[in-house]
């Protein structure tokens, strides 16, 4: 840059610079108006917030009408509390403000929802019926609780009657049955050794052919009746049988509760005929004995004679 001018340059048209002679001295003329500025513009006057008395200069009345816009602007001038406000918060959020500008912005935030929570003093509690729990599962599996095999529930109540005193002194040739019964055989009869059950006797013929049996045997918690018919079907399996019905016996001793006897007659396969009877007396204390008679009948009126001195035997030992 320079102090001259270029040539062939005139002077510069600048409005807001007062011009002068050709030597740069002022000229009468008068000067053209200068343009206006934009920046000496009156300004509209700020619109009558709705949330209170104006604190400027405008005076305090309506709002004013919200005509068409002021020129450069696309609508009335934004209230500092008012959709601008609420626009703006919107944005800033990521979104537009719920319900409409100003009440999105101005109204209560909805409460936040709370989930259910224990209060401070359950924790402890239900920490400690936890333990608890525990330690009766471990208790149970080490004890073997869940096994009901492991279980054997109540004992079974002991019978309460006592055995009846002995009363009866046996002679020196009784032959020891069981539970203090006894039997003693008549001349002719003897103990068949082979017998495991009771004591049988036994008696034979010149030839060696037994004749008769006479059997003492016992058992503990059944019914006389069910022993007695238990023996019958015994004896009488594979023989054509003809049986009696059970009949009760009047009880010879008052420790005995209950007395049967049956009658039969078979053939087995020998074609001989037989003879027989069982009789059964049940004791208070639970103790069954049967007295099991059976013969040939050819033989029955010698046999009954001796049979019934042995029965007496049994029932007094009793």
């Amino acid at each position: 840059m320079n102090a001259k001018r270029d040539k062939g340059q005139g002077p510069r048209n600048n409005p807001w610079i007062r011009k002068t002679g050709a030597e740069g001295g002022e000229t009468n003329a008068t000067p053209a108006p200068a343009p206006p500025s934009p920046w000496s513009l009156d300004a509209p006057p700020p619109p009558q917030s709705p949330w209170g008395a104006n604190t400027g200069t405008t005076p305090a009345g309506p709002a004013p009408d919200k005509g068409d816009p002021a020129p450069g602007t696309t609508g009335s001038a934004p209230s500092t509390w008012g959709d601008a406000g609420a626009a703006a918060a919107g944005t800033a959020k990521g979104g537009p403000a719920k319900g409409g500008a100003a009440k999105g912005f101005l109204r209560r935030p909805e409460p936040v929802k709370k989930g259910f929570k224990l209060p401070p003093a359950a924790v402890p509690i239900a920490a400690g019926l936890a333990v608890v729990a525990l330690v009766a599962v471990a208790l149970v599996l080490l004890t073997g609780g869940g096994d009901k095999a492991a279980d054997p529930g109540p004992a079974p109540t002991p019978s309460t009657t006592p055995t009846p005193t002995a009363t009866y002194t046996p002679p020196p040739n009784a032959i020891q049955v069981e539970f203090g019964v006894s039997v003693v055989p008549q001349p002719g009869w003897s103990v068949l050794a082979k017998e495991t059950k009771g004591k049988q006797l036994v008696t034979y013929a010149p030839n060696g052919e037994p004749r008769a049996f006479f059997w003492v045997r016992q058992k503990q918690n059944v019914t006389a009746n069910a022993f007695a018919l238990g023996i019958v079907e015994g004896e009488t399996e594979k023989e054509i049988a003809q049986l009696g019905n059970v009949r009760n016996l009047q009880c010879p001793k008052d420790v005995l509760v209950e007395c049967v006897a049956i009658s039969y007659t078979s053939t087995p396969a020998t074609g001989i005929s037989v003879k027989g009877e069982v009789e059964v007396y049940r004791r208070k204390d639970g103790l069954v004995t049967a007295l099991d008679y059976r013969t040939r009948s050819d033989y029955a009126p010698t046999a009954d004679a001796a049979v019934v001195p042995m029965k007496q035997s049994v029932i007094d030992s009793l």
